[in-house]
């Protein structure tokens, strides 16, 4: 295997040279450096990088640490944050804490060991909680997604109840009134959807109906049978998260129900599938590139400016109005003015 000193002999320079090649390309002249690349390319030269971690005593890495990356809004982000340390000379360990404390803990213990210059955490509840009252974490950490307000750390999320309320407004202005929320009860942006929910049922004088989930498709498709199996049907139903709204999509397939007609549906995630549907699913879609996009940037700058105070930022969903959450219908037995008693 060929070392820095073989790269440097024959190129004809000195291996301070060559590092600066690797490290500081732009710092070097043109022609110079297209000599030592066409050496190091003709060597296949690999550096040390546990070597030059040692030297510059912190890692040229970062860690992203999600919740359950089989949901594809924490694909997006992946992609956005992959992206960004590229173009910044970083690498990214991505980990997946599956929602478990002990897993979240070891990963973060993990970054500590690798000197990673920050971290983009999605938390558990109590990994919030422990970064609300335990020791300050030996890398910076930027939250995504998932950050109370009360929180004093560098955060980027939607305005979750907002667009909550956004969604369920909507539902109530296509006449549906008996609306039940399937809300996720593991994470903070979930409470802040049902917060919205909740807020606009009250503001129209209904009463709301939560069913707490925890965020998966199984656990959406079992509360929605229940759901349609009630003496009541609701006239529609809003999913807080993409995996609850898909199991409440398989529930009605399963039950041979048809949306608008026998229920409503709305929620959160313009995933692939909603369109694919018929008709598609009205949902908020949630910027998740420019999520991971935003938390990298925070994080470069926390980098930069270690001592400067939190930052959080807030962005906006979109409401994308499909065929599922149409006008509400009258059913067997109900009169048209019944609709809106």
């Amino acid at each position: 295997m060929a070392s820095i000193k073989d790269v440097a002999r024959e190129a004809g320079v000195s291996t301070t040279t060559v590092s600066r090649v690797l490290s500081q390309p732009e710092a070097v002249r043109p022609a110079l450096r297209a000599r030592v690349q066409q050496v190091i390319a003709a060597l296949d030269y690999r550096p040390n990088l546990a070597a030059r971690r040692l030297r510059q005593q912190r890692a040229s890495l970062i860690g992203l640490i999600v919740s359950d990356i089989r949901n594809p809004f924490f694909t997006d982000i992946s992609r956005a944050v992959e992206d960004m340390a590229y173009q910044h000379g970083l690498r990214v360990i991505l980990c997946n804490s599956d929602e478990d404390p002990a897993k979240e803990r070891a990963y973060l213990a993990l970054m500590a060991d690798e000197q990673a210059s920050g971290v983009i955490l999605s938390a558990t509840p109590e990994g919030l909680k422990r970064l609300a009252s335990g020791p300050r974490p030996a890398s910076p950490v930027v939250l995504i997604d998932r950050a109370p307000e009360a929180l004093p750390a560098d955060a980027v999320t939607l305005d979750n109840a907002a667009a909550a309320q956004r969604l369920a407004e909507h539902l109530l202005a296509q006449g549906h009134r008996r609306i039940v929320a399937l809300a996720g009860a593991h994470s903070s942006t979930g409470r802040e959807r049902q917060q919205g929910y909740e807020q606009a049922m009250r503001a129209a004088g209904l009463a709301p109906q939560t069913v707490p989930l925890r965020p998966s498709a199984g656990a959406g498709q079992a509360a929605m049978q229940a759901l349609l199996g009630a003496p009541q049907r609701p006239d529609a139903v809003l999913a807080t998260n993409g995996l609850l709204l898909l199991g409440a999509v398989q529930a009605m397939q399963a039950a041979r129900l048809a949306w608008p007609r026998d229920v409503a549906l709305a929620g959160f995630d313009d995933n692939d599938w909603t369109t694919l549907v018929q008709p598609g699913v009205t949902v908020i879609a949630q910027p998740t590139y420019d999520l991971g996009r935003t938390a990298a940037e925070l994080l470069l700058q926390r980098m930069a400016e270690p001592a400067r105070g939190p930052r959080r930022i807030l962005l906006e969903g979109e409401l994308r109005v499909r065929g599922s959450s149409g006008p509400r219908m009258a059913r067997e037995g109900e009169s048209p003015a019944s609709i809106l008693a």
